[in-house]
């Protein structure tokens, strides 16, 4: 098996990490190849090439982290085994304590790859021509950047007008990003294998205007009708564009869903009591995330 390893290189204890799966890879019958960065580190195995030539990716960081695997995949369909070395670590498989034993399973195959929804998104220019595109785990977000004052936006579904927004932004999100920024703006949890998009606004100035989950199979597109000149799309928190009057902004659900490993015993509902707090639950504290 050819395993992709990329990983955040400002995590403390990272290159011990990558000399014990260099260690531990031959027994495994894994072949790693790293991106770059971490190559520089290792100064072994094999430089990560073109996502066809990977049969599984790890992640070394956050979710952050994981989010970048999954843009690198772009759709190639090959499990993600997610090992955090970070504070929270939602969408990850394991903790950097556990990553040895998470890896072994992993090459045994006991494990279970969990598809997740993922994103098309494209910026049409005033003329109607794909400007940029992007794939999205999490999310797509318009938003205002620095400036302070709103932005009146009309959403479409199916090229049905549904409303005009008046807020600082709006957040489309899969199930994944539903406990992300959709959350924190008072979007609804949703379970991550139940396809749908999620419009969440960011700060509204109304209060009739609330979350909305629609069914995957909708095309959303979003104009921004006043506001600034210049505002910004944002794939996953992490790249994106600027985005200008007359152009609009196209979501639909892509072909090819991201494949997140997880292992037995762990359920969604365990990390959201011990990563989330959910319910008012303690059962987070003492316990390494």
């Amino acid at each position: 098996m050819r395993v992709g390893v990329v990983g955040h290189r400002g995590y403390v204890g990272l290159p011990a990490i990558l000399g014990t799966l260099l260690d531990i890879a031959p027994s495994l019958g894994l072949t790693l190849a790293f991106e770059d960065e971490l190559w520089e580190i290792a100064e072994e195995g094999e430089r990560l090439g073109a996502p066809p030539t990977v049969d599984a990716l790890i992640t070394l960081g956050g979710d952050g982290t994981l989010l970048r695997g999954a843009r690198y995949l772009d759709g190639h369909n090959v499990p993600i085994l997610g090992i955090n070395l970070g504070r929270l670590g939602f969408l990850t498989s394991c903790s950097g304590v556990d990553f040895e034993d998470g890896v072994r399973r992993f090459a045994r195959g006991e494990y279970i790859s969990e598809p997740r929804m993922t994103l098309d998104s494209c910026a049409l220019d005033a003329n109607g021509q794909e400007r940029c595109n992007w794939r999205a785990l999490n999310d797509v977000v318009l938003h205002k950047g620095g400036f302070a004052r709103m932005v009146r936006f009309t959403v479409y579904v199916d090229e049905e007008p549904i409303g005009s927004y008046s807020a600082d932004g709006l957040i489309l999100s899969t199930p994944t990003g539903s406990t992300g920024y959709s959350l924190s703006v008072g979007g609804p949890i949703v379970f991550p294998t139940v396809e749908s998009i999620v419009i969440a606004p960011v700060s509204p100035h109304t209060l009739a205007m609330r979350p909305l989950v629609l069914p995957s199979q909708v095309e959303v597109k979003v104009r921004a009708d006043d506001g600034p000149d210049e505002l910004l799309v944002t794939i996953d928190g992490q790249v994106g564009t600027t985005f200008t009057g007359g152009e609009s902004l196209m979501v639909r659900r892509a072909r090819n869903p991201v494949q997140i490993v997880r292992f037995p015993g762990t359920t969604f509902f365990t990390r959201m009591r011990r990563k989330l707090g959910w319910g008012g639950l303690s059962e987070r504290d003492g316990e390494t995330v």
